[in-house]
């Protein structure tokens, strides 16, 4: 009778996969036949705090709309949490907030409507709000620091407020992934410094975060990893890189208007 040895071997440790949250294989988008992006590859994974830089015309926007659905890709694919985006249903797990959009949009609402307006995606349109529907919406106007400005109408607020009070609505949702599609353009210093805070406090809750900037300025120390793009082409895939020109000067604040390539910021 033949016995059994055991082996003394040591087992390999598994070392657990982190979850992909966003990732897109191969994506291109074309124009009336001009290409906009041409076969990019992005992974975000969950908890990431990412940006996504280039000048203007780079295709950022058009790759985070891609992700939503709201840009068509002529090639490649792009999965949410796994699932192929013409499959994907959950979309209560993604908020995202548009680039230059406006809170108030011309119709009169107070901020709590507008970001109670943020649980239409988790709510059957026969279930009135509930306790908890109530409560999200009171821990989003918190989050961005609104909650005193509630019974205010949208149309009061100045812009960076309004920016804000759009990210509440999205986080009123609870998403697991924010998008975000330069949510500090045009605003000045100090709603910029409000919006790092946001995002803090976002972070500390383990919220993946993919911000779309053409410069970071207060938001920098908070990303973890930037991918650049030039002509809707990746260049870089790591570590935030450092700002030249003026836009490195500590007081340069981003609310000017840039042509494609009028600027030397992270385009370079």
């Amino acid at each position: 009778m033949q016995l059994r040895r055991e082996s003394t071997a040591t087992p390999a440790k598994r070392v657990p996969m982190v979850e992909s949250v966003v990732r897109v294989s191969g994506g291109v988008v074309a124009f009336g036949g001009r290409p906009i992006l041409h076969g990019v590859d992005l992974d975000v994974r969950r908890g990431e705090v990412m940006a996504l830089l280039g000048a203007n015309g780079s295709g950022k926007s058009t790759l985070v709309r891609a992700l939503v659905g709201l840009v068509p890709l002529s090639a490649g694919q792009v999965e949410l949490f796994g699932t192929p985006l013409p499959r994907f249903r959950d979309w209560h797990r993604v908020g995202y907030v548009p680039q230059r959009a406006s809170a108030a949009a011309g119709v009169p609402a107070t901020v709590r409507e507008v970001v109670a307006s943020g649980r239409l995606s988790r709510l059957p349109w026969w279930r009135p709000a509930s306790r908890h529907d109530r409560e999200a919406v009171e821990r989003a106007l918190e989050t961005v620091g609104l909650a005193h400005r509630a019974r205010d109408s949208v149309a009061k607020l100045s812009g960076g407020q309004q920016q804000r009070v759009l990210i509440a609505r999205a986080l009123a949702g609870e998403p697991e992934v924010l998008l975000l599609d330069e949510p500090t353009a045009g605003v000045d210093l100090p709603s910029q410094q409000a919006f790092a805070d946001t995002l803090r406090t976002l972070i500390g809750v383990g919220t993946t975060i993919l911000l779309v900037s053409h410069e970071l300025g207060p938001l920098e120390p908070l990303i973890e990893r930037a991918v650049v793009l030039r002509d809707g082409r990746v260049v870089h895939d790591g570590p935030p890189p450092s700002p030249v020109g003026h836009h490195a000067h500590p007081e340069h604040t981003h609310v000017h208007p840039h042509g494609a390539r009028s600027e030397a910021g992270w385009f370079l």
